[in-house]
């Protein structure tokens, strides 16, 4: 599909087909591909919890308002965003440092410049650092569920659920906010899928406040 069929077909759907799943191999290329989102210094604050077992997500469904999609989609991730994915010493901030050495973009006496930066952006407050570790978990997602489309899967992304239900019925530390469900899948033939939604021109985008 041209760019534009794919970002005009992504629906957030709410049935879905309960017998046809989504494939190990499938939900790895989607995955791969969402990888390759922008983020902050490259920090890649973001990480999924799959959910492919009935009672798994019935567990997470009892958190998220009883959503029937949550348990009818083959597969239902749980979107986290680390919120000290910019801490020094942390595994993938250093990971991410050597790799940016190893292809000439900084020298290993950047090292402190670095951890000083991402501490002075992304950790000056709690706000920073949900905000850090929320936005770029959107990039991520967001290119996430365009891949799905993009392969033909259907996806709904929900924030309403008990994040604090959630962490603790799936033992997720606390480091983590949790930004969003999604549910992935195909959607139900049976059903009727409604037209798209209304969405702002780009005048009523536009602003200034001067």
């Amino acid at each position: 599909m041209e760019f534009r069929q794919v970002v005009e077909n992504r629906r957030a759907v709410n049935f879905f087909d309960p017998n046809r799943e989504v494939s190990d191999d499938l939900l790895r290329q989607i995955v791969d591909t969402a990888a390759m989102a922008p983020s902050s210094f490259n920090l890649q604050p973001w990480s999924l919890v799959v959910l492919r077992d009935h009672e798994e997500k019935l567990r997470l469904q009892k958190h998220a308002w009883g959503q029937t999609k949550v348990n009818e989609a083959p597969v239902t991730l749980i979107v986290l965003a680390d919120m000290k994915g910019w801490e020094p010493g942390h595994h993938f901030v250093e990971k991410n440092f050597d790799s940016m050495v190893e292809i000439g973009m900084f020298s290993e006496d950047r090292r402190d410049w670095f951890h000083n930066a991402c501490s002075n952006l992304y950790g000056a407050s709690q706000a920073r650092q949900v905000a850090f570790a929320c936005k770029n978990a959107g990039f991520f997602a967001m290119n996430l569920m365009l891949a799905a489309r993009n392969l033909g899967v259907d996806t709904h992304p929900m924030d309403g659920f008990d994040i604090a239900g959630v962490q603790e019925e799936f033992r997720i530390p606390e480091n983590y906010w949790i930004p969003m469900l999604i549910a992935m899948g195909y959607f139900r033939s049976d059903k009727t899928l409604l037209p798209p939604k209304w969405r702002k021109s780009f005048e009523e985008i536009l602003v200034r406040f001067d």
